[in-house]
């Protein structure tokens, strides 16, 4: 599973709601709680930062180990 949706996953259990209330309350379609929760990789950016947001997270972009374009 990867740290997306393992990360929505275990805190909407936190508290206690099921996918279809955690929807209600981000103000998204279920379907897209159960695209991220499965760890589908077709999803709309804005969608999942709705969803992050309500723990207070955002997507963004991260350094990886190694760059592939680089200007050096």
């Amino acid at each position: 599973m990867n740290l997306i949706s393992s990360f929505v996953k275990t805190r909407r259990k936190q508290l206690k709601l099921t996918q279809e209330e955690f929807a209600s309350r981000a103000g998204v379609a279920l379907t897209v709680i159960r695209k991220i929760e499965q760890g589908k990789e077709n999803l709309s950016l804005s969608k999942v930062n709705q969803v992050l947001k309500m723990f207070g997270q955002v997507l963004s972009p991260v350094r990886d180990k190694e760059e592939l374009f680089s200007d050096k």
